[in-house]
């Protein structure tokens, strides 16, 4: 039997793709019964980011976890933030949760509260006195990381992110 040419190709082709969904697996999303860890911070949805925060140099105070809409303009500005939550921190790594309310872009700023007064604090002139960081670990040391540079999407429930703590 006389096959067109190119089939046999296409063929072998289709073979070596079915034998490897056989060792693929799907990407699963948590199932729904799976609940937030214990501990999340903020209004409570049916989704929620894990939040690693790397480099932590003391267990003195609190590790604010703030959470923001994809919205530029709102963006580290007064009362921009959806939701500041706030986690004990622990030297090395700390771990905190926050719900977002959906699915969807957002950006995480994180600060190291030594002092537990529940504010940034910054010097006279402006610059940080306590540990910060970004989603994605942007480059800080010409000033404010982008807002692009720091998007992060979550698209369900349950994913992690891990957060490089900068100290001044």
């Amino acid at each position: 039997m006389n096959l067109p040419r190119g089939f046999n190709a296409a063929a072998r082709f289709a073979s070596v793709l079915a034998a490897m969904s056989l060792f693929t697996a799907p990407i699963a999303a948590p199932a729904a019964d799976t609940a937030p860890p214990a501990g999340c911070t903020g209004p409570v949805s049916a989704h929620w980011l894990n939040v690693n925060v790397e480099g932590v140099r003391s267990g003195n105070g609190l590790i604010a976890i703030t959470l923001y809409a994809d919205n530029p303009r709102k963006f580290l500005v007064k009362k921009g933030s959806l939701y500041v939550g706030r986690v004990d921190a622990q030297q090395g790594t700390t771990h905190g949760c926050i719900f977002v309310p959906n699915p969807g872009v957002y950006v995480i700023a994180i600060y190291h509260d030594e002092n537990g007064d529940m504010k940034f604090d910054r010097s006279g002139i402006g610059f940080p006195e306590e540990g910060f960081g970004f989603t994605n670990n942007p480059a800080t040391l010409a000033g404010l990381p982008s807002f692009r540079s720091v998007r992060l999407n979550v698209p369900r429930a349950g994913l992690s992110t891990t957060i490089r703590m900068k100290y001044p």
